[in-house]
C-alpha cells in the first residue's frame, strides 16, 4: 500500500468517531515499533517527523525507511506527516520528498520560537495550502502558540500565554482552507507539561468544545498530548535517571476531545520515556553487555506497548482494514 494522504485518514476517523495517534520518529526502531503497533492493532496510523528528526536522521534515510514500512506492512494505511514546519520552503522540501501530509506552523515566525501575526500565519498557510492541495497533500495549521519547545520549535512558558481565540479559529479556517487546525488550550511539548494533574485552570476543554461547536466539520488537532505515565517516569529513575514529577494529558481528557472533533492527538515524549527506560534498565541489570541490539530490541518493544495502548485508547484500533488508499492524484482532483 502507497503512503496515503491524511485528509483521507482523517475523514474516516471523523466518519468512525475517533481519534489518529500522531507518533513522532527519528530512527528505524520507532518506525518498527509503530508499524508492529499498527499490525497487532489493525490500526491506520501518522507517523511524523520534526525539522529536528529530518536533521537527524537525513530525509532520505528517513524516507526510505518510511517506503520500507509500506513494504513490510501493506495491510496499513500509513501517512508520512511533516510536524511544525516553520516556512513555506521547509513544507515544500517536504512535499517534494513524498511525504503525503505537512504543517505548516504559522502561529511563530520562521525561526520557529516568536509568535507571529495573524496576517503573516494566514499568509504562509494559505501558500502552503495552494501547493499542497495541487499535489494531493493534506495541510495541518496552526492558531494559538503551544508550551515548550520540542527539537528547537516552540514558543515556551506554560502553553497558557497564547491561547486559541475560537473566534479567531474559525476565521483563521476560512480564510486558509487548512484541512487539519492545531489549537492552543494549555498543552505543550515535552515532558514537564504540568505540576499536578491537570484541571480546568490549565487544560482549556472548554475552549476546545466551543471551537468544535463552531467548526463541526474542521479536523482538530492536539499536540502535546503524552499522557506521561508514572510508571514509566519510574522505571527511569529506577535505574539511575533522575527525572521530576511531572503529569501529562489524562487519556480521559483526550477522549473528550475526540469526542468533540479531536482527529489527531500527537504523541511524542510516552515513547521516549519507554525507549529510554527500557535502555537504562538493560544497562543497569546487565553493565557486561554493549551489543546496542541487546538494548534497542527491549526499547522498540516498550515503545510498541505505548503506541498500541494509545491507539486502543484514541479508538482507531480495528479501523485499518475499513480504508481504502486514495492516490493523491485523486485526491488532488477532489481539492480542485
Amino acid at each position: 500500500m502507497p503512503l496515503v494522504s491524511m485528509r483521507q485518514l482523517l475523514d474516516e476517523a471523523a466518519k468512525g468517531g475517533y481519534g489518529v495517534g500522531a507518533f513522532n520518529v527519528n530512527n528505524m526502531e520507532q518506525i518498527q515499533a509503530i508499524m508492529e503497533a499498527a499490525r497487532e492493532t489493525e490500526s491506520p496510523v501518522i507517523i511524523q517527523a520534526s525539522r529536528g528528526a529530518r536533521s537527524y536522521s537525513q530525509d532520505r534515510f528517513l524516507y526510505h525507511l518510511m517506503l520500507a514500512a509500506t513494504e513490510l506492512y501493506p495491510e496499513i494505511p500509513t501517512v508520512l506527516h511533516l510536524d511544525h514546519g516553520n516556512s513555506p520552503e521547509t513544507c515544500l522540501s517536504a512535499i517534494k520528498l513524498g511525504f503525503t501530509s505537512v504543517m505548516m506552523d504559522g502561529s511563530l515566525l520562521a525561526d520557529g520560537k516568536t509568535p507571529s501575526s495573524y496576517e503573516y500565519n494566514v499568509d504562509v498557510t494559505r501558500q502552503v495550502v495552494a501547493a499542497a492541495h495541487a499535489k494531493g497533500v493534506t495541510v495541518e495549521a496552526e492558531i494559538g502558540c503551544l508550551g515548550g519547545i520540542e527539537d528547537g520549535h516552540g514558543a515556551g512558558g506554560s502553553g497558557m500565554e497564547h491561547l486559541t481565540d475560537p473566534a479567531q479559529a474559525e476565521q483563521f479556517t476560512n480564510d486558509t482552507n487548512c484541512d487539519a487546525l492545531a489549537i492552543a488550550i494549555g498543552t505543550s511539548h515535552g515532558a514537564y507539561k504540568f505540576n499536578k494533574k491537570p484541571d480546568g485552570s490549565v487544560l482549556k476543554m472548554d475552549v476546545l468544545i466551543d471551537i468544535h461547536n463552531r467548526l463541526p466539520k474542521t479536523h482538530l488537532v492536539m499536540h502535546g498530548s503524552s499522557s506521561v505515565p508514572k510508571d514509566l517516569q519510574d522505571i527511569i529513575n529506577q535505574y539511575g535517571g533522575s527525572l521530576k514529577p511531572t503529569w501529562g494529558v489524562p487519556v480521559e481528557e483526550i477522549q473528550l476531545g475526540i469526542r468533540n472533533g479531536v482527529r489527531k492527538i500527537n504523541v511524542d515524549t510516552d515513547n521516549r520515556l519507554a525507549m529510554t527506560g527500557a535502555i537504562r534498565k538493560v544497562l543497569m541489570e546487565t553493565p557486561e553487555k554493549f551489543d546496542p541490539r541487546d538494548y534497542m530490541k527491549p526499547a522498540r518493544d516498550a515503545m510498541k506497548k505505548v503506541v498500541a495502548q494509545r491507539m486502543v485508547q484514541f479508538g482507531q484500533a480495528g479501523n485499518a482494514k475499513k480504508i481504502t488508499p486514495i492516490p493523491l492524484e485523486e485526491m488532488a482532483a477532489l481539492y480542485r
